[in-house]
């Protein structure tokens, strides 16, 4: 029996507007017949980006289930395409609002979700002021041809995240971002950085150029488990197979073979929270 392989669209583009569902719609078709079978969407993709103001809107959030998710779910079941995007979900339990990444599958119904940690706090990223960090760590995400982790743009620069996806069994770790074009860079080094240590696949979709405070844009990409980068694209749709035997490969060699040595590692961080 050969690998298991996922077909993954990155869908580097926003769908704020109200023409946004149909135009989503219609990309998700298009990658569809390019022959994916996940597409990747930006960070928050149907809404402005609101963190570049330090106020929070009430009509940025939606209760769990609400008119973005319903959104992305139909259109990914019209296209026959699982879907990895998102929203500021409010918990209903607690009132907080989360940068939520929701995970749906080709017939429209949510599989998983996974709510940001890492939070920035600076010029055209006032995040910490709109949403709440998430409190549980994340999980491998099920049902697809490769497990799939979830790490939301700044997460990603906190490598503990990466690596405990990997313990659990993820194949490919999904980034969705919205980063100013000046930084990718250092993006790119962070992400190739990932993928390595963590033995695995890294798929990154940026926001397309915005004139926020701080300028959104600049590439999204795709990174092997070696760490070499074998997309890296502005354009609205790009389409790569993962193969799961380099995972394999990554994961046989060096670092790829080294324990994570979890129980160690939690003394320490038990210690510097007494």
């Amino acid at each position: 029996m050969s690998p298991p392989s996922l077909t993954v669209a990155l869908i580097t583009e926003t769908y704020a507007d109200r023409t946004g569902p149909d135009r989503l719609a219609r990309r998700l078709a298009e990658a569809r017949r390019a022959g994916a079978g996940l597409a990747v969407l930006p960070e928050l993709p149907l809404d402005r980006w609101a963190p570049a103001d330090r106020e929070p809107r009430d009509g940025d959030a939606e209760p769990p289930g609400g008119p973005r998710q319903r959104a992305m779910a139909e259109a990914a079941a019209s296209a026959g395409i699982a879907l990895l995007g998102g929203a500021i979900v409010r918990d209903p339990a607690t009132g907080r609002r989360h940068n939520t990444a929701l995970l749906i599958d080709a017939a429209g119904g949510l599989v998983s979700s996974y709510r940001k940690i890492h939070l920035p706090f600076e010029e055209g990223f006032w995040e910490a002021a709109h949403y709440a960090p998430g409190d549980q760590p994340p999980v491998v995400m099920t049902g697809l041809a490769l497990a799939l982790g979830v790490q939301i743009c700044s997460d990603a620069n906190r490598t503990s995240g990466c690596q405990l996806l990997a313990a659990q069994g993820a194949a490919v770790i999904a980034v969705p971002r919205a980063t100013p074009a000046a930084s990718w860079p250092r993006w790119r080094l962070v992400l190739r950085a990932d993928a390595v240590t963590s033995a695995l696949w890294v798929v990154t979709v940026n926001r397309p150029p915005e004139s926020v405070p701080s300028p959104i844009g600049g590439a999204s990409a795709v990174i092997a488990p070696d760490g070499e980068v074998l997309v890296e694209t502005t354009d609205p749709l790009a389409v790569v197979e993962l193969d799961g035997a380099a995972v394999a490969r990554a994961r046989a060699g060096y670092p790829g073979y080294l324990g994570f040595r979890p129980a160690v590692h939690a003394r320490g961080w038990t210690a510097l929270a007494d």
